[in-house]
This record gives C-alpha cells, sequence and structure tokens, in this order.
C-alpha cells in the first residue's frame, strides 16, 4: 500500500529528524519516569547515585520511622565497637532497638509506599535467623546480649547489614499536595520538550493555514491532532502515538507491516459490512416495491409508480420493456426454431395423426395396400412447418407483416398485463419474486462473508505492486 509523506518530512528533513530523535527521548524519559517506582529497588542496589539524583524528583524522602531505625542501629554498631557488647550502653540500646522493632512491626510504615511485602520478607529472615515462630518474639531475641554473644555479633550484624538493611532502605515515603496527589517535579524535566514541541506545532499549522487558507484554524488543527499530545501535561505515555509516527515518516521506524495489517482489516471489514448493506438496501427496496405492486406497473407502463409529479428519468426514448420482447421475438424466430424443427414436427405430427384416428372410418383405410407407407402424417409435418417459418422469416422482413407483427406483440403484451393485474395472479407472482429475492439475499451475505473481502483486498496490493 502506498506511504504517505506530510509536507514538513518533504520539505524538511534534517530538522524533522532532529525533532523525531528528540521526541523519541522525550518517550524514553517519559517511561523512565512512569517505572521508576518499580524499578526502583534495583536502582538503589544497583545505581544509587541515580535514586539520589531521581528521588528528589519523583518527591521521594526516607520514610521518617525506617530511617530512625536504621540510625539507631548504626548507633548501636558503634557502641559495641566502643564499649563492648556487655556494656550499660550498649544493653541500653539494645532494649530501645527491641522498642522501636515492636513499632515497626505494629504500625507497618512501608503500607504508605506499598511495600507492605518488604515488611514480610524481613519478619520471614528475622524468623528463620532466630528460629522463633512469632515475628514480635524474633525481633526480642534478636536484638538481645546473650543471643549476639552466642551467635557472634559481628555474623549477626553482617547479616542485618546484607540481608535485612537493603530491605529497609527501599521504603519511602513520599509527599501529597493540596489535591491529594504526590509530589512529582518531572515537569521540570519536561518542560523544555513540550516548549520545542509547541515551537514545532505553531510552525506547522501556521503553515498548512498559509498553504490553504480556505481552511478553518479547527480544520488545520485537526490535521496535526496527534502532535497535541506531545503537549498534554498528562497522559504521557500518549505520545507514543506522535513518536511513533514521526519516526515513520522521517524513515528511522519501519511500521510499515504493521500499518498495513491493521489498515488491511478495517478496508476489508468496512468494505464487507458497505457491501453487505448496499446489497441488502437495494434488495430489500425490490421487494417492497413488489409488494406495492409497482413493480408489475413499471414491467408494462416504465414510469414513476404512485408519483405522477415526478418525471421518470430514461437513458434514451425507447421503451425497453417492448424493445426486449421485440429482440427475443426475433431471436424465437431465426435462431431458436431451427434448432428445435425435429421436436417440433414430432409434435405436429402426434396432432395430425390423433387427428386424423379421430375420424371415422380412417382406420379402414390404413389397411389399405400401400397406405401404410406413405406416412401421410410425417410429411404434412414437416411441409406445414416449413411453410410456417418462411411466412414468419418473410413477415419479419415484410412491412405489413411487420406490422402484424408489433400488433400482435401489442396485444400479447395488453393481454398478459390484464392477466397479472388479477389479484390471485399478482399475490402468487409477488410472493414467489420476494421468496427469490430473500433467497439471492441470504447468498449474497454468505459469499460476501466468506471470501469477497479478502480477494478484493488482494487484488488491490497486486496492483499497487505493479505500479511500483
Amino acid at each position: 500500500m502506498p506511504k504517505f509523506k506530510p509536507y514538513f518530512d518533504r520539505r524538511y528533513r534534517v530538522r524533522e529528524r532532529l525533532i523525531a530523535i528528540l521526541a523519541l527521548l522525550n518517550l524514553g524519559l517519559v517511561f523512565f519516569d512512569f517505572t521508576y517506582l518499580w524499578v526502583r529497588d534495583f536502582y538503589l542496589l544497583n545505581i544509587p547515585s541515580l535514586t539520589q539524583f531521581y528521588d528528589p524528583i519523583k518527591g521521594i524522602k526516607p520514610h521518617p520511622a525506617t530511617e530512625n531505625y536504621l540510625q539507631q542501629v548504626e548507633v548501636l554498631s558503634a557502641q559495641i565497637i566502643t564499649n563492648g557488647l556487655q556494656s550499660p550502653q550498649v544493653e541500653s540500646l539494645l532494649a530501645q532497638q527491641r522498642l522501636l522493632s515492636q513499632k515497626l512491626i505494629d504500625e507497618n510504615p512501608f503500607a504508605g509506599a506499598n511495600k507492605s511485602s518488604k515488611l514480610e520478607t524481613i519478619k520471614q529472615e528475622i524468623r528463620v535467623q532466630t528460629g522463633e515462630i512469632f515475628a514480635s518474639d524474633a525481633f526480642t531475641r534478636f536484638w538481645s546480649q546473650p543471643y549476639l554473644t552466642q551467635r557472634g555479633w559481628q555474623q549477626e550484624i553482617a547479616f542485618w547489614n546484607t540481608q535485612i538493611r537493603p530491605l529497609i532502605q527501599s521504603n519511602y515515603y513520599r509527599g501529597v499536595n493540596r489535591i491529594g496527589t504526590n509530589f512529582s517535579y518531572f515537569w521540570l524535566l519536561d518542560l523544555p520538550f513540550v516548549l520545542i514541541f509547541t515551537w514545532d506545532f505553531l510552525a506547522r499549522i501556521l503553515t498548512i493555514h498559509h498553504r490553504y487558507p480556505e481552511l478553518t484554524w479547527l480544520e488545520v488543527i485537526l490535521r496535526r491532532w496527534y502532535d497535541l499530545l506531545l503537549l498534554l501535561p498528562f497522559w504521557r505515555w500518549l505520545r507514543i502515538i506522535p513518536v511513533s509516527a514521526r519516526l515513520y515518516h522521517v524513515g528511522l521506524l519501519n511500521i510499515e507491516p504493521v500499518r498495513v495489517e491493521v489498515q488491511r482489516d478495517l478496508v476489508v471489514s468496512f468494505a464487507v459490512e458497505m457491501t453487505e448493506m448496499i446489497g441488502i438496501l437495494i434488495i430489500d427496496q425490490m421487494q417492497a416495491s413488489i409488494q406495492r405492486g409497482d413493480f408489475i406497473d413499471w414491467l408494462f407502463h416504465p414510469k414513476p409508480p404512485k408519483q405522477p409529479p415526478q418525471e421518470y428519468v430514461q437513458v434514451n426514448d425507447k421503451n425497453e420493456v417492448t424493445a426486449i420482447a421485440s429482440h427475443l421475438f426475433d431471436i424465437g424466430v431465426r435462431d431458436v426454431l431451427p434448432q428445435v424443427q425435429p421436436e417440433i414436427e414430432d409434435l405436429v405430427q402426434h396432432s395430425i395423426a390423433t387427428t386424423l384416428n379421430q375420424l371415422p372410418g380412417y382406420r379402414r383405410f390404413q389397411h389399405l395396400p400401400g397406405l401404410r407407407r406413405l406416412q401421410l402424417s410425417r410429411k404434412l409435418a414437416k411441409s406445414l412447418f416449413k411453410i410456417t417459418y418462411k411466412n414468419l422469416i418473410y413477415a419479419l422482413k415484410d412491412p405489413v407483416g411487420a406490422e402484424i407483427t408489433t400488433r400482435l406483440r401489442t396485444n400479447l403484451k395488453d393481454a398478459l398485463e390484464r392477466e397479472l393485474q388479477k389479484k390471485d395472479n399478482i399475490q402468487e407472482i409477488q410472493s414467489l419474486l420476494i421468496d427469490m429475492l430473500e433467497d439471492i439475499k441470504l447468498n449474497y451475505i454468505k459469499s460476501i462473508a466468506e471470501v469477497q473481502g479478502d480477494q478484493l483486498l488482494e487484488k488491490a496490493e497486486q496492483l499497487h505492486k505493479r505500479i511500483r
């Protein structure tokens, strides 16, 4: 299928390619921002500098409860190193740490960031490490002098730093503005891109309006409707539509297979539905015309039935019904009769023989010597056919015969019309015609649904390939 290229992409190739690349970078930034909270734990473990830079943009701050908990563990580790595990200062800090652990379990500061699963993982790790069944008992035992002395405080603190600290550090707090949504300063990063896209959009619509002054401003804007998605401060993921279109127009993205398949489905479905609707409408109109009796009137008097004020449109001045009847009569006499001559002769012979057999005394004459061989009836049938056929051919050429033939056709048409006008005949013919059209309609829809749309589209594609 042919590829459409807008005016700007043909006239300003370098500029359009640069803006398309810029739009792609902006789209990547939008999707990075969109997925940042989901992938933040990975960034925190592997690229901590990235989280330090981007957390303020998302309005992310360390949660006070979990941040205080981690700081207390640091203070406790420093006191153990300085004063020893059995010192009163360490015992006081361990008691405080047990109290903070209980508050951590009860208040669940992870819920605000939708990280309650992290707390469950922490409790599970502590239970496994201490061998306790309940999380509160596990934390109480873990932050006790006997347990740390028995297991070795260096080993347990190392376990804490490698297994538990990263889980607690993943928790955060996000501020909420007056309208109830979380703070985000992504618009500051997005603003330079939006300004460039706005300048490009205005330049485009001004150029289009200059080239086509007959268009209104609304019509000009609608010609580049998808560029408006680049300017929206919300639903930024929709920018994938204008970015894909721009990359496709400048030749940096090949979406031709997708476009062809989407267009194929739309064209096929639209063509099939439109063809079905047109066919059904035509057949329904024919059925309605037959039910009203318009068809019989039109057949013999070609004018708009029951609508005398309107003028009936004709291609020429001929009466098509009369012309068709004359043509059929000529074909029947000149071409059809010679082909069925043997059957007509047999029929005439049979009629003559039947008539002679009904005459008084004819059977006795049949037994006379030599009379049977005469075959009078067959010779008579052949003679009658030849005479009649020659007369018909001559009548078609002879002016008097032609006049008689014309009068015969007219009288035949009038007689047929009178018979068709009878109520019983009209009802029977109308019923048969309506049923026939209904059968045609059903088979018509069935055939279109099976093959028509795909075949037409394949023919169109073959023609485009031949043109290229």
